[in-house]
């Protein structure tokens, strides 16, 4: 009789997840439930009342739609209706699930002190980010120079900037798990179409560039350019980090070569503590 081969069994989302770093499931998600939380992606530093027509034009959905989603988040405690304004702002459990992030994630206090006494040691900008999507969210973000831009840009824990033309959201995309990066630098294609090819060979030069020397610089703002670094915490998250300074032709290389070396020692510092706490965590 002929051998029958079988055909060997499909891959499970689980090792999937696994094997790419990425998170994978079949079952199909909530629709509803994606709508509402992008409304809660709306809300940014410096926006704090959206009303339904508002939102609508943030997020592209409908504005009955906007309508039954806020009426839910209202009744679920996560929007607040504010009568004056006829308008809607975040409610206070955004606080507790801020605190609880912070919490969660293993030696951040270590990190966030560490980054701490850099800022205030050599009077520089020092951040910490993760990425959302095709932005970077700060974690901390000390502004410590006397420039004039950092004393005018208002950057906190929580400001977002754009990943594909900062330096730490381009360390941080170096980092990625391939899948992650392929599908995030599709997205951001989609929104430049014919000025991508200039800026993906820019993203493709920082990221070769932080694979040969461990750090990537980038002028986002005119006059500020930015050092940024990537690290891998123990469990496997992914945080971008850089400092920042204002700078002139004459004096770009100089600052450079002096501030990417603290930039790498910090985050040698950084991983250290961490691998050392979970050490710990494991003798325990």
């Amino acid at each position: 009789m002929p051998t029958v081969t079988q055909a060997p069994s499909p891959k499970s989302t689980r090792r999937t997840t696994l094997d790419t770093g990425v998170f994978t499931r079949q079952t199909a998600g909530s629709q509803s439930l994606e709508r509402g939380l992008q409304l809660l992606r709306a809300f940014r530093p410096g926006v704090t009342l959206l009303s339904n027509s508002e939102l609508a034009d943030r997020t592209g959905l409908p504005r009955p739609t906007v309508s039954r989603l806020t009426r839910s988040l209202v009744d679920a405690g996560f929007l607040q209706y504010d009568l004056g304004t006829k308008a809607y702002r975040l409610a206070a459990v955004f606080l507790s699930l801020a605190d609880a992030f912070q919490y969660a994630t293993p030696g951040m206090d270590v990190a966030l002190d560490l980054i701490r006494k850099m800022a205030e040691h050599e009077k520089i900008n020092v951040g910490l980010a993760i990425a959302d999507r095709d932005e970077m969210i700060y974690l901390a973000a000390l502004r410590k120079s006397d420039d004039g831009i950092s004393r005018t840009r208002r950057l906190v824990p929580g400001s977002r900037v754009p990943i594909e033309v900062t330096a730490v959201g381009r360390a941080c995309l170096t980092l990625l798990p391939k899948v992650q990066r392929d599908e995030l630098l599709l997205q951001i294609a989609g929104k430049y179409r014919g000025k991508w090819a200039k800026l993906k060979s820019d993203i493709l030069r920082s990221m070769d560039e932080l694979t040969r020397v461990g750090f990537c610089t980038a002028v986002w703002l005119p006059g500020l350019i930015g050092i940024g670094t990537a690290i891998r915490a123990p469990d496997g998250t992914v945080y971008g980090m850089n400092i920042s300074f204002q700078f002139d032709q004459e004096s770009r290389d100089n600052l450079v070569e002096r501030y990417a070396p603290m930039l790498l020692q910090l985050a040698q510092d950084i991983q250290r503590a961490w691998q050392e706490n979970a050490r710990l965590a494991d003798d325990f």
